[in-house]
């Protein structure tokens, strides 16, 4: 695919204004061909204005019509092949095993969306019939669905340059639901956006979609993503990224004269609690698990385990040396890109100062992010907040505690995650109970006897949490229920068959699951 460096405006291509930027190899820092152009203010209110437009049309669509777009959204980039994945490891440094699979978990989960779309009970349909001779008033009929927001704005991740950003989940759901997207590119991956960007507009054309279903927009400075997430006509937006990011944007939404749904994965250092029992009756496949779910992407994954709790004691001090061992001995590698390689390298020396923290083994070498192990009490953990703070790397700290009622403290006291994790053993039973307890109002999703890296797209999968780890800790970013962020329920009242939705019509013409007058049901 020849790329053009220019941002996609529906059905058009424009050049922007202002200075070209390009990628880098996230290898050599070789900078990539060709130039891209940022967006000017008026493409973005031209690709919002398109959105808005279009928006009636897309809604009224048949959800086999929509589904058949979202399919050939991941035909196309399956078609792309190996040009995808070759510009995304140049441009991310990520090996070509990871790129595959994830390009193969971003066709998967836009076909995961399909299928939602066509059976269609996603919507949450609910009927109350009337009685007009109740009394002593008339019962009105009252039937409510979810439905679509209009234009979503969709932030790109960094680190996950194909299934968490362009065409990801987010753009995925948000389509699913019925809603228009558009897309701010990521800066350090922007070939890869417009690969991503120019399939999604060949399955918009190939499937007669809307002009104005999809724009992707270009830029290196924040001015066009905060310009977006104010655009009056930005009904919903999502970002996957920092944390200091996501709170500028979170304000952003808030502060509009319409605030809007905001929904931002921002930061987690996922918990592991490895309790005796499972400590001595497995200790050498656990120090083996956790070295490569904290390694695994040189650390860049939202869900790579950050902080590990363990009982004092000989056991807990074999498993420390034992993990220690294995980090020292990691080979150094390349991160995603040279801003996120110096804040990681700042993070760990700043850590590696503190006179509380003992440094437990670090990666000799060069060539990129050395994984770092450091070791601390709980005392120290719980009088300084700054020590739960997520290290985005390859870098995790062991805390000490001497009795469960102070992992139990700490549980407690830790800032929301998407994920925490039980190691448990026969005889730690009371001991897990009370820390899902703790947990299940810190975290997303609870883990036993596994690592936190993995999500597997699916209905039952969550991957948010609370507050700071999302900016809305009732949401999730992966599974099914990731459709509902991007949908609001609407009730009519009374209303003639004709302009009733399909899915609220009698004798339920959709055939979805229903729920009529307090019971689920398909008639």
């Amino acid at each position: 695919m020849q790329l053009t460096g220019q941002s996609i405006i529906g059905t058009r291509r424009t050049t922007g204004s202002g200075v070209a930027f390009f990628a880098s190899n996230a290898r050599t820092g070789e900078r990539l061909n060709p130039p891209f152009h940022p967006a000017s203010d008026r493409d973005l209110d031209e690709a919002v204005a398109l959105a808005a437009a279009a928006s009636v049309e897309y809604r009224a669509l048949a959800r086999g019509h929509r589904a058949e777009f979202l399919r050939e959204i991941a035909a196309q980039l399956e078609a792309l092949g190996g040009a995808l994945i070759e510009r995304v490891m140049l441009e991310t440094a990520l090996p070509e095993a990871r790129v595959r699979g994830e390009l193969d978990r971003t066709a998967n989960q836009l076909r995961f969306f399909a299928g939602i779309i066509e059976e269609g009970s996603w919507v949450d349909a609910r009927i109350d019939t009337g009685d007009p001779k109740r009394k002593p008033a008339p019962k009105p009929d009252l039937r409510s669905m979810l439905r679509p927001l209009g234009a979503v704005a969709v932030f790109c991740a960094s680190n996950f340059p194909l299934a968490f950003s362009v065409a990801g989940g987010d753009t995925a759901s948000a389509l699913a639901a019925g809603n228009l997207v558009v897309v701010n590119a990521h800066f350090s991956h922007p070939g890869t956006a417009e690969m991503c960007g120019t399939a999604i507009a060949a399955a918009a054309r190939r499937t007669q979609m809307p002009d104005g279903v999809f724009s992707l927009l270009f830029s290196r400075s924040h001015h066009i993503g905060q310009a977006l997430l104010a655009h009056p006509l930005i009904k919903a937006a999502a970002f996957t990224g920092s944390r200091k990011g996501g709170l500028a944007l979170a304000e952003i939404a808030r502060s509009r004269p319409e605030p809007i749904p905001f929904y931002a994965e921002m930061s987690s250092v996922n918990p592991v609690f490895v309790l005796p029992h499972a400590l001595v009756q497995r200790g050498e496949p656990i120090a083996e698990g956790l070295h490569a779910s904290v390694t695994l992407g040189v650390g860049q994954f939202c869900t790579n385990p950050g902080v590990v709790l363990l009982e004092e004691g000989r056991d807990g001090d074999w498993l420390v040396a034992a993990l220690g061992a294995k980090i020292g001995a990691t080979q150094p590698a390349p991160m995603l890109n040279s801003g996120i390689l110096e804040n990681y390298c700042r993070l760990v020396e700043d850590r590696g100062r503190n006179a509380r923290v003992r440094r437990v083994a670090q990666a000799a070498g060069d060539g990129g992010a050395a994984a770092a192990l450091f070791e601390t009490d709980a005392e120290t953990f719980l009088e300084s907040p700054e020590l739960a703070d997520e290290v985005f790397g390859p870098a995790s700290l062991i805390v000490r505690y001497r009795t469960l009622d102070q992992a139990l403290e700490i549980a407690a006291a830790m800032e929301g995650n998407l994920t925490a994790t039980i190691h448990m053993a026969s005889g730690d039973e009371e001991a897990a109970a009370r820390l899902v307890a703790a947990l299940e109002t810190r975290v997303g999703r609870i883990l036993f006897g596994g690592y936190p890296t993995g999500v597997e797209v699916c209905q039952a999968m969550v991957h948010g949490g609370p507050w700071p780890a999302t900016a809305d800790g009732r949401s999730t970013s992966v599974g099914g229920r990731a459709i509902d962020r991007f949908a609001r329920p609407v009730c009519f009242q009374d209303a003639p068959a004709s302009l009733l939705p399909e899915e609220l019509r009698a004798g339920n013409p959709a055939g979805i699951w229903r729920i009529v007058n307090g019971e689920r049901t398909r008639d």
